[in-house]
């Protein structure tokens, strides 16, 4: 074609409109000429003139022939809203990381790259380096409205948080002890939105957490790796807590309890021993109708639930909770655990271990002759002055082990004797050199076993209470009624569920085993990341930390594990490139 042709003979419609409209306005041929010309109709040649006559009048005239293309990538953001919400994250000091994680839950997709871009050419300077403390005061302003807690659908995607990633590390855990196989066939109440599995682990996610205060909606409410834990997009929001926990009842919880004890069991993770002890909740509302206990945390007596713990001291697990317990039959606690223990057809229990003001003499002796106990004799004057006059051959030094491998030396007096509101005879050690000015007195039913062995047994009764202390700080069971009101013994049932997790994630990290809640947390599971879902797996990319490594390597048994929570698709746990 030579350029003669190809201006007198269009062909493409626009430069054919074109042609013909020049024509007629420019060249001055009449409509008849010009449409014959150019092979129009003389009503649709009218009705072209028309319509550009009015597109040009307007004021908003956009170029209809000639259009310059844009070099380049297309713009992220025609509306300007995702680089808006980008430069108000920013102001309120979040990090590139945390604003992506934030920009996820609002399904505004962008690349961290595209953030760095956004607030660089605002003139946004680097944030200088913060403590934790720095990191979360400025998550908690954020101010987006967090979207309503759906179950999660599983199309492809990916996400990022910033929180406590590393939970997701504890999922296969719930799957390989069959946790979730329980909680799904447990009477735990369910809604037509949520399903009894996604809100049990909706109160478990929080537990695990760290959450400390449940009407901070910004932060945990938002976060996509809490959501996945619950199978949820995001986790409901603090009113649905108060609203789901009020319909638990203590009969659901007892049920929850004896199955979680038939897993531990068939796990091999049960001794013969069982450490008991009370522990005081503070209650923050009208205390009208509840009694004073004492409160080791606050040094004081005030308005409280008191509630009993039953730990197993090999593995640390604890087994047993009830926070209904009353002044008036607090003393016959231990025979109802016996019952709680038993009713699963559990028979293994042989030893217990309390404190002297656990319960009377007299319900010691109707555990007699089935159950074996080690606990302490109250001490009065008479019987510290007697044992003061004892000769020094009355007494034998006993090395008792401990944890650390060196252990302690101490002076032991083995004795028996009858205690009267006992009825029978019963053995006696009394302990000095172990700290304390005056003697400690251990008092148990079993005279065969070795004195090391007895004092030893006791001494890990201490471990309940360093676990009732982590219930209490990292599980807040006492910052409850300052937030939301959850039911205490629905809430005690979530704590101990929460605190089983961590011993069997810790059982899996060598010199880790012995570890409480709180090191666990902040070391391991503590930790941002990314996942991404496909249509057969779930890959949850870790950011780098010290201790990630032994973390990744804990993971090895369950690479590959395909997990029902998650629509059947296979878990990867793997390491980012970022820190």
């Amino acid at each position: 074609m030579d350029p003669k042709t190809y201006f007198s003979s269009p062909t493409h419609v626009l430069h054919k409109q074109y042609e013909a409209l020049r024509a007629f306005f420019v060249d001055g041929l009449s409509a008849e000429d010009a449409s014959t010309e150019f092979g129009y109709t003389s009503s649709s040649f009218y009705s072209l003139v028309r319509d550009f006559k009015q597109r040009i009048a307007n004021d908003d005239f956009q170029e209809p022939f000639f259009i310059t293309r844009k070099v380049g990538r297309k713009p992220k953001d025609p509306t300007g809203e995702l680089n808006e919400q980008i430069i108000s994250l920013r102001k309120k000091y979040l990090s590139v990381p945390d604003i992506k994680a934030a920009l996820d839950v609002k399904d505004l997709s962008c690349s961290e790259k595209y953030v760095y871009n956004v607030i660089s050419k605002d003139g946004f300077a680097r944030l200088p380096r913060r403590t934790r403390a720095g990191k979360a005061e400025a998550a908690g302003t954020i101010t987006l409205e967090a979207p309503q807690a759906t179950m999660l659908q599983f199309d492809p995607e990916t996400f990022s948080s910033q929180n406590a990633l590393g939970i997701l590390c504890l999922v296969p855990y719930i799957h390989a002890y069959g946790i979730d196989t329980l909680i799904g066939q447990s009477s735990f109440p369910e809604t037509s939105a949520l399903d009894r599995l996604c809100s049990i682990l909706s109160f478990v996610a929080l537990k695990l957490s760290n959450v400390r205060r449940y009407t901070a909606d910004d932060v945990w409410c938002m976060d996509r790796g809490l959501g996945l834990f619950a199978k949820l997009n995001v986790l409901p929001k603090a009113a649905w807590f108060t609203s789901y926990s009020h319909r638990v009842t203590q009969s659901m919880n007892r049920s929850f309890l004896k199955g979680l004890q038939t897993i531990w069991q068939e796990h091999g993770l049960l001794s013969d021993t069982a450490n008991l002890d009370f522990t005081t909740i503070p209650y923050w509302g009208d205390a009208s109708h509840l009694e004073n206990n004492w409160s080791g945390t606050r040094h004081k007596g005030m308005a409280s639930m008191l509630a009993v713990l039953a730990q197993d001291p090999d593995s640390g697990i604890i087994t047993y909770g009830d926070t209904c317990i009353r002044h008036d039959h607090q003393s016959d606690v231990v025979l109802e655990f016996l019952d709680f223990y038993r009713s699963n057809g559990a028979k293994n229990l042989s030893y217990l271990v309390f404190d002297s003001k656990f319960t009377t003499y007299e319900n010691l002796a109707r555990l007699d002759p089935d159950v074996k106990f080690i606990t302490i004799r109250r001490r009065g004057k008479k019987i510290v002055e007697d044992l003061e006059a004892l000769p020094g051959s009355a007494w034998k030094r006993v090395h008792v082990p401990a944890a650390d491998g060196k252990g302690r030396t101490l002076r032991v007096n083995d004795s028996r004797f009858v205690l009267k509101t006992y009825g029978k005879e019963i053995r006696q050690i009394a302990l000095s050199g172990h700290g304390r000015i005056k003697p400690a007195l251990i008092i148990t039913n079993d005279f065969e076993r070795a004195l090391e062995s007895i004092i030893h047994a006791y001494a890990r009764r201490w471990l309940v209470e360093k676990e009732i202390s982590e219930q209490i700080e990292f599980f807040h069971l006492n910052k409850l009624s300052s937030s939301v009101v959850i039911k205490v013994d629905f809430d005690l049932t979530m704590s101990i569920l929460a605190h089983n997790l961590f011993r069997l994630f810790a059982r899996d990290l060598p010199g880790y085993s012995h570890s409480t809640a709180p090191p666990l947390f902040n070391k391991f599971l503590l930790n941002a990341g990314s996942v991404q879902i496909t249509p057969k797996q779930v890959i949850i990319r870790l950011n780098k930390k010290r201790m990630l490594p032994l973390q990744l390597m804990a993971m090895e048994q369950f690479q590959g594990l395909r997990i029902p929570l998650w629509g059947n698709r296979a878990v990867t746990f793997a390491g980012d490139t970022r820190s």
